[in-house]
């Protein structure tokens, strides 16, 4: 502000002396030039331009400042129509003009100190409201800094949080419904260790003819069959086993597996009897010992006082095999149905 200051207080001096020197140069020559009016009139028409463009910057310069500088602030104190400044007339003295003109100097050196000195005002604001918004401005979070421990000193532990309760749900009762109970299942027996026997025993044995026919696996079915029947029990059943492992698609297999099945129930074995009855009647419900296995089970379980399995075995061989209940089989399913006394 202070430089356009300087540099618009040298413009209105360099013109108010230019004028000053072009008006009172006839007043220094001579009386007669005095009353050379066109000479006089375009100097001061020159003048008058020059102050004209140093009236315009300054309004400008005004409007920069002062946005609403428009002469409802500030009155302007020289008139912007032209055609209200007075022009001296044709042989008017000179000293007209000259009054003029610093009259108006003297209005634009007044105009300019009041915009300097609002210029100043509006920067005295300006860091005012700077300073406030400073003052407002909330100050920076503080920055974590990282804690550097010393291994060598003990630090003491901090215990943990204690877990939250957790919400556990009433238990839902499952209803628990009885399962009937299965037959035993059936697992082949091992076959028994040889056992020495007496001389008198081994002779017996070897008086049981075998067989010798032209079916070499129905002669080894036979003679276990002719063996159990003269109640060599463990020696019909290793004979037995001897033929379901050489013929085990056999014809009479089963036949084998009922017969084996009724040699451990004579030789008082009847859990080996059990399993291998209920392996017959499963294995092949359609064979042609099936309804007689599933008696002999009964028999067996009645035997060992299992009366729910022994019932159980009677009840499927009524509902498989009728036919044999009353025909073929009646005596004995009636015989074993009395023993293992089921309602």
């Amino acid at each position: 502000m202070k430089r356009i200051d300087r540099a618009l207080r040298s413009a209105v001096l360099g013109v108010a002396t230019g004028a000053l020197l072009s008006g009172a140069a006839p007043v220094l020559l001579s009386p007669a030039a005095a009353q050379t009016a066109g000479s006089t009139s375009a100097s001061t028409s020159a003048a008058e331009a020059r102050l004209r463009k140093i009236e315009a910057e300054v309004r400008g310069l005004q409007k920069q400042v002062f946005p609403g500088g428009d002469g409802k602030y500030f009155p302007p104190e020289i008139s912007r129509n032209p055609a209200a400044t007075p022009v001296s007339a044709p042989g008017a003295p000179a000293t007209t003009a000259v009054t003029d003109l610093l009259t108006r100097m003297d209005s634009v050196e007044a105009q300019l100190s009041r915009l300097t000195a609002r210029g100043e005002e509006n920067g005295n604001r300006i860091a005012l409201l700077e300073a406030k918004i400073a003052a407002l401005t909330p100050p920076p979070p503080p920055v974590a800094i990282a804690t550097v421990v010393d291994p060598s000193v003990p630090v003491a532990p901090v215990a943990a949080p204690a877990p939250a309760p957790v919400a556990v749900a009433a238990p839902v009762p499952v209803a628990i419904v009885p399962t009937p109970p299965k037959p035993p299942v059936a697992k082949p027996a091992v076959p028994a260790k040889p056992v020495a026997v007496s001389s008198a025993r081994l002779a017996a044995v070897k008086g049981v003819e075998r067989p010798q026919t032209s079916d070499a696996a129905d002669d080894e079915y036979s003679y276990g069959y002719r063996l159990w029947e003269a109640k060599f029990f463990p020696e019909a059943e290793q004979q037995l086993q001897i033929f379901m492992e050489k013929y085990p698609r056999h014809a009479r297999m089963s036949y084998a597996r009922n017969l084996l099945g009724r040699a451990y129930l004579d030789d008082g074995k009847q859990r080996e009897a059990a399993q291998w009855f209920l392996k017959n009647y499963q294995t092949d419900k359609k064979g042609a010992r099936a309804p007689d296995s599933l008696l002999l089970l009964a028999e067996a379980m009645t035997q060992l006082k299992d009366t729910n399995r022994a019932c159980v075995a009677l009840g499927e061989f009524t509902d498989g095999f009728a036919a044999e209940a009353t025909g073929r089989l009646k005596s004995q399913y009636d015989a074993t149905r009395a023993s293992a006394k089921c309602n």
